[in-house]
């Protein structure tokens, strides 16, 4: 069996195209991750009535499902729900005009912050209570003292794993071709579709993953050195 690297070559340069979009909902899914799953961690950690509840049933249903099954979920079922509450509305909108980069960012930022609120809420816990009753004590209002001295070391302390979950929230977003967003995954797809040249098309694609979750993982390296160097400057 050879491999057709004309092809490899011309498809690798076209999926690169559709980098920009996958990088996009990486992007766009980290953001909110990020702050919607500290704030859930905070509910938890502080066991808020009701809430601390909820919060754990939805991490514990997300963490226990398939992304690929959320994919389908979102996209199938979300579409046709909007569409029977605007048709109820009397609104003349078209649900299905809506670009399916929506239901991305929508479906991978409920996974992410699932996993986000775990990473946060371990963090914080590491942190000893006792720096912030000093804070408190010396006059630091809750939310300065959190700002301050609990957040910074909580941060320091989830990097690793914060970049491990953008990772695999990088490769997951290969799932986006499913609702026919034009990502690495589908242009690759639909080039290789003319002549069956799916191989070539999955060499191109996991070259570029490769690639992208290399340089994640340099930046966020880059960061952790960045956010611990006072340690290294301690030592010497």
């Amino acid at each position: 069996m050879s491999l057709n690297t004309e092809f490899m070559k011309e498809t690798f340069f076209l999926a690169l195209d559709g980098v920009p979009v996958t990088l996009k909902i990486t992007g766009v899914a980290l953001f909110f991750s990020l702050i919607i799953g500290f704030l859930l961690a905070l509910t938890r950690i502080y066991r808020v009535r009701i809430f601390s509840s909820v919060v754990a049933g939805y991490v514990s249903l997300i963490r226990g499902t398939p992304m690929v099954l959320q994919v389908l979920i979102v996209y199938s079922m979300v579409p046709s729900l909007l569409n029977s509450i605007v048709k109820s509305l009397g609104w003349q909108v078209n649900v299905f005009d809506i670009n399916p980069v929506v239901y991305a960012y929508v479906v991978f930022t409920i996974n992410t912050t699932a996993l986000i609120t775990e990473i946060f809420r371990s963090a914080l816990l590491s942190v000893s209570k006792t720096q912030l009753e000093a804070a408190l004590s010396v006059g630091l209002s809750p939310f300065w003292a959190y700002v301050r001295i609990i957040v910074p070391q909580a941060v320091e302390k989830a990097l690793p794993n914060i970049c491990t979950t953008t990772v695999n929230l990088l490769k997951g977003t290969s799932l986006a071709f499913m609702m026919s967003v034009a990502d690495v995954t589908a242009i690759a797809k639909t080039q290789a579709s003319f002549g069956y040249n799916y191989l070539e098309a999955y060499a191109d694609i996991f070259a570029i993953y490769i690639l992208l979750c290399g340089v994640v993982q340099i930046l966020f390296h880059l960061l952790e050195r960045r956010l611990t160097r006072h340690r290294r400057v301690a030592v010497a």
